[in-house]
């Protein structure tokens, strides 16, 4: 259904980040709106964890406005192996000029979203959406008592979105572009929602896509005062903690290439199940051969991006992947010590509580080891050995809680 699209591996996710937040300026004191916190995590955590699922090659945060906050949290670090670039505008020019900045990464086709809005979409099938001779893709929806006036009264016609007085369809702040959009931007001081992108339909250059998937915006005081109870009511669940070798496929020892990588019994219909039952879904994994040299750090990486790609087919993700390359042996340096995020420490599990909105009591963690129970103990989650069939095992524990 994708073409060359059917791996977002090749896309890059960028994020408009680099606002003051004029329309709740008075609520924000110095720090930009992403930058916010709700149930003690920024807004733009929770943007992070809807959309890194995806796998994307690069996450591009562009910012201005207080740009040291978002430098110190996340540039150059990475989630669900994609790493995080922060780019500081120079000179604010609007939520248009700024794309300017993606020249000088090479940026070609890329997501986009806005740091003041979740849109909880499913991102392959706005790429999907688009046509051939087509610049971009946007995801609507419908215009439920929002006040923002950015891009409202749209229509979608034969697949083109266009503007009409007392339409009932809004952007929803979320868009895919091809690298195509880059001769329409200039280094001046533009607004994407009010420039660029009605020339872009007017051209007939814009497909639309209507999802009906969860919506907040926090530039708006209205939304931005239920953020914190919203927030807390969609992405609070259930999860299971998962080591991989020996509980996910089986192990075979230093497995790092796909094709040594076989999936236990039941693993892919219990996965399947869980994303079924709302649960997220965690890796947490000892990698010690990375540091022994056994095999390298980028092919470990590389074996799960293929792994994401299979299972994004079925629709299931894992929501975020640690692992601990961390040994008192290793050849390697920096990896030659005793770590907390080497199990049965459980840095691993505190690095995932700190950015997600967990539901403790019916979490729990499956393991094949000693260290993985003891891991589980130190979190407070409930363990379970690995049985012979993952799926049997899963449902009879969610059936009896």
């Amino acid at each position: 259904m994708l073409g060359k699209y059917s791996s977002l591996n090749n896309l890059d996710l960028v994020i408009l980040a680099g606002g003051k937040g004029s329309r709740i300026k008075k609520l924000l004191g110095k720090y930009p709106k992403p930058m916010l916190k709700f149930n003690k995590k920024h807004f733009i955590q929770y943007i992070l964890n809807n959309k890194s699922k995806y796998n994307f090659k690069r996450i591009i945060i562009l910012c201005g406005f207080r740009s040291d906050i978002f430098f110190k949290k996340f540039h150059k670090k990475k989630i669900n192996f994609s790493e995080i670039i922060c780019i500081k505008e120079k000179k604010l020019l609007g939520t248009g000029g700024a794309l300017a900045n993606l020249k000088k990464l090479k940026v070609k086709d890329f997501i986009l979203t806005n740091g003041d809005t979740i849109f909880d979409i499913d991102v392959d099938l706005l790429v999907s959406s688009l046509k051939k001779n087509s610049i971009g893709a946007i995801a609507l929806k419908q215009n439920t008592k929002q006040k923002s006036k950015k891009l409202n009264n749209l229509i979608v016609k034969n697949n083109f979105v266009s503007i009409k007085q007392n339409s009932k369809l809004m952007n929803g702040g979320t868009y895919f572009f091809k690298k195509s959009i880059f001769k329409y931007i200039s280094n001046k001081s533009f607004s994407l929602e009010d420039d660029l992108l009605p020339r872009l339909i007017s051209m007939k250059k814009i497909n639309g896509k209507i999802f009906n998937n969860f919506f907040i915006d926090i530039g708006s005081t209205h939304y931005f005062r239920l953020a914190e109870k919203l927030l807390k009511e969609k992405y609070t669940r259930p999860s299971i903690f998962l080591d991989r070798d020996g509980v996910i496929n089986h192990d075979y020892g230093y497995v790092h290439d796909i094709k040594n990588f076989k999936f236990r019994p039941g693993v892919v219909k219990g996965l399947k199940y869980l994303t079924k039952k709302n649960f997220f879904i965690f890796i947490i994994t000892n990698q010690a051969g990375i540091g022994k040299k056994k095999f390298l750090e980028s092919e470990f990486i590389q074996l799960h991006k293929n792994i994401n790609n299979k299972l994004k087919k079925i629709n299931i993700f894992f929501n975020d992947i640690q692992y601990s390359p961390y040994h008192p042996e290793a050849k390697i340096e920096k990896y030659k010590k005793n770590s907390s995020m080497r199990k049965p420490g459980n840095k691993m599990i505190k690095n995932i509580k700190l950015n997600w909105d967990i539901q403790n009591r019916k979490s729990f963690m499956i393991g094949d080891k000693i260290t993985d129970k003891l891991t589980a103990k130190k979190s407070d989650l409930k363990f379970y050995y690995a049985a012979k069939n993952f799926y049997k095992q899963v449902k009879s524990i969610i059936s009896n809680y």
